[in-house]
């Protein structure tokens, strides 16, 4: 690697970790004081989260007021839980008992599977498309990729769940409507989260091959004579995956946010569903541990789109 490569990288990891510590920071403080505002009793909403509805009284709510300490001021509360952070621990759930840092790795592998299955089938659908649509525009496939883009751009995740849940499962029963631990249950989930994104890197695909095509270093390559699939490859695919890598990072907001509607519309236990349940419960630092992971992985996701780009673009770090 020489040494401007070593530079950008060397930047790159600098900026994220700086990064880092400020969402971490933000996402933080912003959930206890949005928790905080919450109508409600947070110690009678954690003692029922303990014991269950009907057997929570105003007694059982101060006992637990007194046992987590709730009744100190929030920013003693707020202080105790940063010095936790500080020695990186994620601290206790104030409902079941158990560490934060646990509880999340036990929900992480079904976020991380059910994602992973939805990246691959975005694009496994959404890269031919894009091709096809790019390299002839104007044609058949390009105005069936736009209408096809358009249409899942405009639904919303909950509702596209639901209309898959409502046809493949409950009209043709093809697949389980909801749970975990069967072969079918991703099924639901991962095409609810993979074709929303998919219609998007479509048309990003679309654009790229349209723009790299129509350049001149590209036509004067394809003036040399050379067969079209080595022109594509040689001087095409390189410079088309710059851009679609780039644009991909940029979806991957999309997908952390659907995650958390997805998994709670399937019952999918993954940290989605996790956070949902904590805040429902008041679970502060359940609360904070999701938000901080999520956090954390879109930095994560960030940080690798980058160094990809690094890799893979041609004019270097230099010119990048």
């Amino acid at each position: 690697m020489d040494s401007a490569r070593q530079r950008a990288l060397a930047r790159i990891c600098g900026q994220r970790l700086l990064q880092a510590a400020i969402v971490s920071l933000l996402v933080a403080a912003l959930c206890f004081l949005l928790v905080q505002q919450l109508p409600g009793d947070m110690a009678f909403r954690i003692a029922a989260g303990r014991y269950g509805y009907d057997y929570v009284d105003a007694a059982a709510a101060d006992a637990v007021r007194q046992e987590l300490g709730l009744a100190r001021p929030s920013w003693q509360q707020f202080a105790g839980w940063l010095g936790q952070l500080a020695q990186l621990q994620l601290g206790q759930s104030l409902v079941t008992g158990g560490a934060v840092l646990a509880e999340i790795a036990h929900h992480l592998g079904a976020t991380v599977q059910l994602a992973a299955a939805s990246v691959a089938l975005a694009l496994g659908v959404g890269l031919p498309l894009g091709l096809a649509s790019g390299l002839a525009p104007g044609g058949w496939a390009d105005r069936l990729t736009l209408g096809y883009s358009v249409l899942l751009r405009a639904l919303p995740p909950f509702l596209l769940g639901l209309m898959l849940m409502l046809g493949l499962s409950v009209q043709l029963g093809w697949a389980p409507a909801a749970g975990h631990g069967e072969g079918g249950n991703l099924l639901l989930p991962a095409l609810t989260l993979g074709l929303g994104l998919s219609g998007l890197t479509a048309r990003i695909v679309r654009d790229s091959v349209l723009a790299v095509v129509q350049a001149d270093y590209y036509r004067f390559a394809r003036s040399k004579g050379l067969a079209p699939w080595r022109v594509f490859l040689r001087h095409g695919l390189r410079n088309i995956g710059v851009t679609v890598v780039a644009y991909a990072g940029v979806q991957l907001i999309l997908l952390i946010e659907g995650v958390v509607v997805v998994e709670s519309l399937f019952a999918w236990p993954g940290v989605g569903h996790a956070l949902v349940h904590a805040i429902f419960w008041r679970d502060v630092p359940m609360i904070q541990g999701c938000t901080l992971l999520l956090a954390w992985l879109f930095v994560l996701m960030n940080t690798a789109t980058d160094l990809l780009c690094l890799a893979i673009d041609p004019r270097g770090p230099a010119e990048s």
